[in-house]
């Protein structure tokens, strides 16, 4: 059985398939939008140089080049490159640090035209364009197929910075990693004669660029060359029924949300909860659990907020309610705080779709933001619990967007070894994240002394970093932080690579020289080439200048 580029079977011969194939391809050629670039004197560049969430970053490119094939983008980095300018690649515009909005960028390649979600019969996988909307997979995945990848919590990110960095979600405890899904990869890459062409990387164990693969399914973005195009199928399934290759679609997701108020909550009360919550992770995120069809996050924003939060859902079906009060029971056991409790139940794309509004409206609707987080390997210590107290509570410090959140991990993640991809952390019961948030400018410095200080007296025992041992596990890196490369901010003494990447970093920067020995793919926290890469690299080919062959930042 065969399908054509929409999934749909085609009817009798080959060569009437070839034909029918051929007349759809060219279809679709005839529908892109043809590559252009966008300079500042032309009304679409204050668009595409401004970013969908975090706005306390802002570029000034020389221009933004729309693309729209794998063609035009293989064009846009030779311009690019021969042109001696340094580039980023921007999808949905979520980076969480000024990676593409950087002074130092001169040209952003922009994907946002790049945005097909298909099945492809000769790869026996789903193909997802970097442009695409998480939300737009989502629904395509969904309508045409019934299936669904775990990828993550906003439907307005870009597949294309999102999937390689891991892609955690909130279904990610029953289903994995998105990455963990990922079949293949298409990307454009520079070779040290500073040729650019494009590439396919497949997990076949006979593929020659399988380590390229690799690397997409955990290394980070803009670090390797530019993607174009995944591909996705789960392991261990065969077949040629597109239906059959991902995760069914839940049935429904019932979610609950609570709510305690600042006022009746004391020091007692927020330490139990937060010991209740750490408890419940530690027992429930073994990959057989049987809570693996529950994701729950605690909002735990500062006191002048008026609330705390908690959000939980679950994909269980007839058990999702008692799913959702056997933990609620749990969290709250011995928390005197009153505290109200709104369940309901959703289709699966409805809440994919617009998950938790009132959290992500806010921020991606121009906030300015900085995020930390860290990996935890088991639940906070009573110090630990006293200093998040003190931190969201204190007077002296007026953050308004002052949080902590704690979502709960593992499950299905923690059932993969820690080197079958890029992605490290797989024994995790919590991922944490340390964040502030302000609307004007002039409040940046007392936000992020704040949100700085806090995550350093919360891992002052191991040199205000996470560092990888028996409690943390590091860090998140589709969540970059920059303070981690800063040895005033990180006096652990372990570098920020080891922190996001482990014992997997060495591997990664052989298939960054491999891959991009000029190093024209790099940023604060890029992956770095190996030494000897950099001094066999064309010598009289520097991108950027002889200062962007070795990369940016320690």
């Amino acid at each position: 059985m065969r399908f054509d580029a929409v999934g749909a079977r085609i009817p009798g011969s080959n060569q009437f398939a070839r034909h029918s194939m051929a007349r759809a391809m060219d279809f679709m050629k005839a529908l892109r939008v043809a590559p252009e670039k966008i300079g500042r004197g032309d009304p679409r560049y204050a668009f595409l140089i401004r970013r969908d969430f975090n706005k306390r970053f802002t570029g000034n490119p020389d221009y933004v080049h729309l693309v729209g094939s794998t063609e035009d983008l293989v064009d846009a980095v030779q311009e690019a490159v021969r042109s001696n300018l340094r580039l980023a690649v921007r999808s949905g515009g979520h980076c969480l640090e000024g990676f593409v909005a950087d002074p130092a960028v001169r040209v952003v390649i922009d994907m946002s035209l790049m945005s097909g979600v298909s099945y492809d019969p000769e790869m026996g996988a789903f193909a997802v364009e970097a442009g695409t909307t998480l939300g737009e997979v989502y629904r395509r995945l969904f309508l045409g197929w019934g299936v669904m990848i775990p990828a993550g919590e906003s439907p307005d990110l870009g597949a294309g910075g999102h999937v390689l960095g891991g892609a955690f979600g909130f279904l990610c405890r029953q289903h994995g990693l998105a990455a963990d899904h990922l079949y293949g990869v298409e990307l454009v890459v520079v070779d040290q004669t500073g040729t650019a062409r494009s590439v396919v990387a497949t997990r076949e164990p006979s593929d020659p660029n399988r380590e390229l693969w690799w690397a997409h399914t955990g290394g980070g973005g803009g670090n390797f060359g530019v993607v174009t195009r995944y591909w996705f199928r789960s392991p261990a399934t065969s077949g040629t029924d597109p239906a059959a290759l991902l995760p069914r679609a839940p049935d429904s997701i019932h979610v609950c949300r609570v709510s305690w108020n600042w006022d009746n909550m004391n020091r007692r009360d927020f330490t139990r909860l937060l010991r209740n919550f750490g408890d419940w992770c530690e027992r429930n995120s073994d990959s057989d659990s049987r809570y693996a069809e529950l994701c729950s996050t605690l909002y735990l924003m500062r006191r002048q907020s008026g609330k705390l939060e908690l959000k939980a859902l679950s994909t269980a079906g007839p058990d999702a309610e008692r799913l959702l009060d056997e933990h609620l029971a749990a969290v709250t056991d011995g928390v005197g705080a009153p505290y109200t409790n709104h369940v309901e139940s959703l289709s699966w794309l409805a809440f994919a779709l617009n998950p938790f509004p009132e959290l992500f409206k806010p921020v991606s609707g121009g906030a300015l933001f900085k995020g930390k987080d860290a990996f935890l390997r088991r639940r906070f210590t009573d110090r630990q619990m006293d200093v998040a107290y003190d931190y969201l509570t204190r007077a002296d410090h007026d953050v308004p967007g002052g949080m902590l959140g704690l979502v709960t991990y593992g499950g299905r993640v923690n059932s993969v070894a820690p080197d079958a991809t890029a992605s490290a952390q797989r024994d995790s019961i919590l991922a944490s994240s340390y964040s502030a948030g302000w609307g004007d400018p002039q409040d940046e410095p007392r936000s992020l002394a704040w949100v700085r200080a806090f995550y350093r007296e919360m891992f002052a025992d191991s040199g205000g970093v996470p560092a990888p041992g028996e409690v943390c596990d590091g860090a998140m890196i589709n969540h970059p932080d920059v303070d981690l490369a800063d040895p005033e901010l990180n006096t652990s003494g372990i570098p920020w690579h080891t922190l996001y990447y482990k014992d997997n970093y060495p591997r990664l920067q052989r298939i960054k020289s491999h891959w991009d020995p000029l190093n024209v793919f790099h940023h604060a926290l890029s992956v770095r080439p190996l030494a000897e890469a950099v001094r066999l690299a064309t010598p009289t080919f520097t991108p950027g200048g002889a200062s962007n062959v070795r990369g940016r930042g320690p």
